[in-house]
């Protein structure tokens, strides 16, 4: 009795690492210091963190 043939592996492909975002450094969030006042808009110590606009929170470059 002939024994059962094995299924073949699955091949994996190399799989590149993503370059970092150059505006959060792969973070995916930038911040920006608070501003207080109308006129003259006194900048704070605080800061706030926002989603990076460049790569919408993923922290990945985008390639075009």
């Amino acid at each position: 009795m002939a024994t059962a043939k094995k299924p073949a592996g699955r091949r994996r492909t190399a799989v590149s690492k993503a370059a970092k975002c150059p505006d959060c450094d792969g973070t995916g969030e930038s911040t920006e210091a608070v501003r207080v006042g109308s006129r003259k808009g006194r900048a704070t110590a605080d800061q706030q963190a926002g989603l990076c606009l460049t790569c919408w929170g993923s922290g990945e470059a985008r390639t075009d």
